[in-house]
């Protein structure tokens, strides 16, 4: 816990909220003059016993429950950046979630000039996988250019997609369905990946493989078969990225080498210092 940032971070926010607004009075006369909440009306905002936030803010709270944090975040209009630095502060781990619902669902307007930039295919989606940004050398992967809305829907269960995706039941699926698990865990109530999961369990190739499990969370480095609409079959090593302001966002790079083998040289690891 670092119990510095931690105070100085909830002391901040507090302050910024009018007790008015929550049906309290402000003292008049001698009295309370700090501005803000004062953190016995955290408590009772929070339905917590009296003394609960003091020791949050205290750092005298040694590993305080995530459900406590969410709250706070969530009274304190927390956005999701100061949502991390919260849970980093007190738990010195990310969230286990977002702490908003809707976010995760834009990216700054200026990445699809970003993605036009880049030769190689290139994507941006949001946490439900659906598509937000695109060049033209990703469109030309797709027979006729029909774009998906959704790259995971397209992934498991689109017919064009297990065409393309060569080797789907081995190369492609067991490590596709781990990501649409993980995304559940960290956003159960997105209705895009529900449904998506609903509609994989009602499918009789792709439940099997999604009962069966897996540890694969992102595709970050991955080379996988493909067979691309327009150059034919080849290999893709994929380069995974996050929009830092949309949590569950993500850029994706696919970078394509013809052939029915891999017969390209793996590209090794960058590492600082080399110089």
């Amino acid at each position: 816990m670092n119990k510095t940032a931690l105070r100085a971070l909830l002391r901040e926010r507090r302050a910024l909220i009018a007790p008015e607004s929550h049906g309290f009075a402000r003292p008049t006369g001698q009295g309370r003059r700090a501005p803000g909440l004062s953190q016995h009306q955290v408590d009772q905002l929070l339905h917590r016993t009296l003394g609960t936030y003091h020791r949050l803010e205290s750092g005298s709270y040694p590993n305080p429950p995530a459900e406590l944090l969410h709250d706070v975040a969530q009274l304190f209009g927390l956005n999701e950046q100061e949502w991390v630095l919260l849970c980093r502060y007190a738990l010195r781990r990310d969230p286990p979630g977002p702490l908003h619902p809707s976010s995760g669902k834009e990216v700054p307007g200026v990445w699809q000039e970003a993605v036009d930039s880049i030769g190689h295919m290139a994507y941006v989606t949001d946490a439900s996988w659906d598509l937000l940004a695109w060049n033209q050398p990703f469109r030309a992967l797709f027979p006729g250019s029909r774009m998906p809305g959704n790259t995971m829907r397209w992934m498991l269960l689109d017919p064009d997609g297990r065409e393309s995706l060569t080797n789907w039941h081995t190369a492609w699926a067991p490590l596709v369905m781990p990501q649409l698990r993980a995304a559940l865990a960290s956003r159960p109530r997105d209705d895009t990946l529900r449904q998506i999961e609903k509609e994989v369990l009602a499918d009789p190739e792709a439940a099997p493989i999604y009962e069966s499990g897996g540890a694969s969370i992102h595709p970050d480095g991955d080379e996988r078969p493909l067979m691309h609409a327009v150059h034919g079959p080849g290999w893709v090593t994929m380069c995974a990225a996050q929009p830092m302001t949309a949590p569950g966002a993500r850029l994706i790079i696919l970078v394509f080498h013809l052939g029915t083998r891999r017969s390209h040289t793996r590209t090794p690891m960058l590492r600082g210092g080399w110089r």
